[in-house]
């Protein structure tokens, strides 16, 4: 059972923003700025490919939901996506605020208090 899993289990907590019968999104704990955020199929999945195409595309189209909110929410040039899928052998899409091409890079982070990550989320998901 992979970390997400886990998380959409209720297992582990985390700074949800949303979700649907088939898809989780959730604040980053290791965020690469305010706002970085991760969608997830709840199906476990490791590899983004090896999604079914109907899967595929509606979790690019709840992405581009959340990513919609994010933008209201955070202020930020625009919202960058990023699926890289070596961390957590489970599907998942970063969604992550940019002001500079920086911003997207992982070896940059950021970190906020649990009060900021709630407030954070909180944003995001009345921004829905």
């Amino acid at each position: 059972m992979s970390l997400f899993t886990k998380i959409i289990a209720g297992e582990i907590p985390c700074y949800k923003i949303a979700e649907n019968d088939h898809f989780f999104a959730f604040l980053d704990i290791n965020p690469n700025a305010k706002g970085h955020t991760l969608v997830v199929p709840k199906k476990e999945v490791n590899k983004l490919f090896d999604l079914d195409k109907k899967t595929y595309q509606e979790l690019m189209a709840f992405s581009r939901t959340i990513a919609i909110a994010l933008e209201k929410a955070i202020k930020c040039e625009r919202i960058g996506m990023s699926v890289i899928g070596l961390e957590v052998p489970h599907v998942h899409v970063h969604l992550i605020p940019l002001q500079c091409l920086e911003d997207i890079q992982f070896s940059k982070k950021v970190s906020f208090s649990k009060d900021e990550m709630k407030n954070i989320a909180k944003s995001i998901t009345v921004a829905l």
